[in-house]
């Protein structure tokens, strides 16, 4: 009956880790690209300090390793699934009856909860801590034979138990936000084990004429194939998408972009300016322009909107075109729009490079002596360091000192909506800008702007 029973929580644990490694990896990119985890005294103590903070700074510390989104997959897999074995373990204790054999499936319900919640690109894993916590203090709770030591053992640890993983308002990115599902869950695990056992009645404890282990089966098959189409049918998948496209943006994966809209054009807004981007980057946008769904000049670089996802395919946008004034501070503002205040290494990272290119050298050394303090991204920090106040080796290297090449070499007003004579001007202050010159002549396609198009062709002949 246990070799069954753990093999129903392998199957279940499973489950987990297929769905997010395959179907939903770029969620976990998503979560990690909105945190920055640091290594440091004063960070962590800021984060346990509050109530709820312990399961807070573990989701943190997990949430690093989604950037491989096949470790995160195992991180919430095993997460779940001590859940339901411990839920398990107190179904089948002492609050409980001993031959419930109906109940098994039960005891996955929580975790299911959970899967649920997490769905939900604004749910964080400290939350998932909090249950597992939670559930983890019961279990040692119910291990103690009861008595004065037991009632003494509450005392001491419900104080304990708070500042561990209750009370917590960080569970959940809108922090004015009420994370229903995940109460329902905590509550589904520690309420379902008391029910069970105050509730216990003939019906309850009636004995199948089957054996236990067929019982326990098909209520984990009931139990799964409920939940399981739930989850299904909740999943974001045209978000997921969307977070594809940004993902390989950020990575600058421009074959694997061109080779994704191929097979599946988007249409979406991030979608279009990222494969506008990889389409410029290869050379291919202006030739291609109109075999790929579009959005107007839209398409090309959105106007920048106030909110911490949209900006940054744009501002990489700006990055790869050389302008690099606004993409930092389009990169700026969608950090500071981040909804739980947390920092983002992703947009850490992009500006010590703008900082750099514009030899603001102290504003990017800030940023990267932060970076130093980080799991994944210490490496390329210390590697850059390396490069501040050397103009030499910055102007050698393969991406910023191209792009130094190319930013614009007067103080330019920029606004959020750009103009072609932005592009203009970048591109006749250097005629070996090409992306420049891919946005320009597609600028003028889109607005059948058929003079300006063909005084375009007419300078470049003459350089």
């Amino acid at each position: 009956m246990k070799y069954l029973q753990g093999l129903y929580t392998l199957l279940f644990g499973l489950a987990v880790f297929l769905f997010f490694g395959l179907a939903y990896p770029h969620h976990l990119h998503y979560q990690e690209q909105y945190q920055l985890f640091l290594f440091d005294s004063t960070y962590v103590w800021e984060i346990v300090k509050l109530p709820g903070g312990v399961s807070d700074l573990l989701g943190r510390f997990c949430t690093q390793f989604f950037l491989y989104a096949w470790v995160g997959a195992v991180i919430i897999a095993l997460l779940l699934s001590a859940i339901q074995l411990l839920t398990l373990r107190l179904v089948n204790g002492q609050w409980s009856m001993a031959n419930g054999q109906w109940s098994y499936g039960l005891s996955f319900v929580p975790s299911f909860l959970l899967w649920l919640f997490l769905l939900d690109e604004n749910a964080l894993l400290g939350g998932v801590w909090a249950v597992l916590l939670t559930l983890l203090a019961i279990w040692g709770y119910v291990m103690v034979p009861s008595g004065w030591v037991r009632r003494i053992l509450i005392l001491v640890t419900f104080p304990i138990l708070y500042w561990i993983a209750l009370g917590g308002n960080h569970y959940y990115r809108y922090p004015t936000v009420f994370p229903t599902l995940l109460y329902v869950a905590w509550l589904s695990a520690v309420i379902l084990p008391l029910v069970l056992h105050i509730f216990k009645s003939k019906v309850l404890s009636f004995k199948f004429h089957v054996s236990t282990s067929t019982v326990q089966g098909l209520t984990f098959l009931l139990v799964a194939v409920v939940m399981g189409s739930l989850v299904w049918r909740n999943a974001n998948f045209k978000a997921e998408k969307v977070m594809q496209y940004d993902f390989m943006a950020r990575f600058q994966q421009w074959n694997r972009i061109i080779e994704t809209v191929n097979a599946e054009k988007p249409n979406n807004q991030i979608g279009v300016t990222v494969q506008n981007l990889a389409l410029a980057m290869r050379g291919m946008l202006a030739d291609r322009l109109f075999e790929y769904n579009q959005n107007g000049i839209l398409g090309l670089l959105p106007d920048v909107e106030r909110d911490a996802t949209s900006p940054l395919p744009t501002a990489e946008a700006f990055y790869q075109l050389g302008m690099i004034y606004v993409a930092q501070r389009t990169v700026f503002e969608a950090q500071e729009a981040i909804l739980d205040f947390q920092k983002s290494a992703r947009c850490y990272k992009r500006l010590a490079q703008t900082n750099l290119i514009i030899g603001s050298y102290e504003v990017s050394r800030k940023y990267l002596t932060a970076l130093q303090k980080t799991l994944f991204y210490r490496e390329w920090a210390n590697e850059t360091l390396k490069l501040l106040g050397n103009e030499e080796a910055i102007a050698q290297h393969p991406e910023y000192g191209r792009l130094r090449q190319f930013a614009y070499k007067e103080d330019t007003y920029f606004s959020d909506h750009v103009t072609p004579e932005m592009l203009e001007g970048l591109f006749l202050s250097n005629t070996n800008n090409r992306l420049a010159f891919e946005y320009l002549k597609a600028y003028y396609m889109l607005t059948n702007d058929r003079e300006r198009y063909t005084r375009l062709l007419l300078h470049l002949q003459k350089q």
